[in-house]
């Protein structure tokens, strides 16, 4: 089998957006409905960056599930890791619209989901070995056989480059954030690069701090960390770099799915060879972009709007560039 470019490994379903915002669900009156999960979003955003990547997630053996394998097609991403399953429901997921920063989620991924349902079994190796990227996120580490199949897909990799972990942290997933804790730092030194916000940088390492959250990464055995502050930008740190990028600028409409567009970006800087300060310029444009319309997967941008975007907010001749951090 050819080898990938991008495998992303995780959550998928169908999101319900409302079409009046600013109003609770209770008084919407109407939905829009879109692929949906961070997994998939992604892989879509890579797709829309000019890739061609695979997903391995879980559906269910209804509409939803052939709606949800349909639309990945239609956006550029492989649906043959696929699994079907035929116990459990494609999951629905719902928000609420609250500009600039409220944004509640009601997952119905009741009792389980089909992405979490994904065994070792199930999984291509060669396709796990062989892709470029290795995209994962912590959710699938939240319950079995789910977690079995994220360490054995990390196993055959065997910590290649570019195997990157998400550290999206859903409290509700998990029985408590003791557990997600230990998990995450079991997962660690399988990857090669970690990505969350100061929240989940707590979950994973303990620290909230930027730099000592990275530093904490580094240590765990990642070779880059990217921290997201929310509008005070990004940090990015490897061994050797120190990178801090501002937040881009935009009028929010909804914040959700702003993260995966960030890694989409993030997965096409990786694989191009950008420079550090390049790659979170770019990742951050992009989560800008999605932020500042409704849904999530179908708003993942492609690279002009993003390079339009970094090109009309040059960095401020004050910000820190790149600090060379050998010892």
């Amino acid at each position: 089998m050819e080898h990938l470019d991008v495998l992303v490994m995780g959550r998928s379903g169908v999101d319900l957006y409302p079409l009046q915002t600013g109003i609770g669900l209770e008084d919407v009156e109407t939905f829009g409905k879109f692929l949906g999960g961070s997994a998939a979003n992604v892989a879509v955003a890579a797709a829309r960056l000019g890739h061609s990547p695979a997903l391995v997630t879980g559906v269910g053996n209804d509409p939803f599930g052939r709606f949800v394998r349909r639309a990945l097609r239609e956006l550029g991403v492989d649906d043959r890791f696929v699994v079907v399953d035929h116990d459990h429901p494609t999951p629905v997921t719902f928000c609420e619209v609250f500009p600039p920063d409220d944004f509640p989620l009601y997952f119905y991924r009741r009792p389980t989901a089909p992405d979490l349902q994904i065994r070792p079994g199930d999984l291509d190796l060669d396709a796990v070995r062989g892709a470029q990227l290795f995209w994962a996120t912590v959710t699938g580490l939240s319950a079995e056989p789910s977690r079995a199949a994220h360490f054995a897909a990390w196993t055959a990799r065997g910590r290649r480059p570019h195997t990157v972990l998400d550290l999206d942290h859903r409290p509700m997933f998990w029985s408590s954030a003791e557990e997600a804790s230990a998990q995450v730092r079991a997962a660690l030194p399988h990857v090669t690069v970690a990505v969350g916000n100061r929240e989940e940088c707590e979950v994973a390492v303990g620290e909230t701090d930027p730099d000592r959250a990275a530093d904490a990464l580094l240590e765990a055995g990642v070779e880059l960390a990217v921290v997201k502050q929310g509008p005070r930008g990004v940090l990015g740190k490897t061994r050797t770099e120190r990178v801090v990028v501002p937040a881009t600028p935009v009028d929010v409409v909804n914040g959700l799915g702003a993260g995966d567009a960030f890694g989409g970006s993030l997965v096409h800087g990786l694989l191009t060879g950008l420079p550090l300060e390049q790659v979170l310029r770019n990742a951050s444009a992009a989560g800008a972009i999605v932020a500042s319309r409704l849904e999530c997967s179908t708003a993942m941008p492609t690279a002009a709007e993003v390079d339009a975007l970094v090109a009309g907010h040059p960095l401020p001749s004050s910000t820190p560039r790149l600090e060379d951090t050998r010892v």
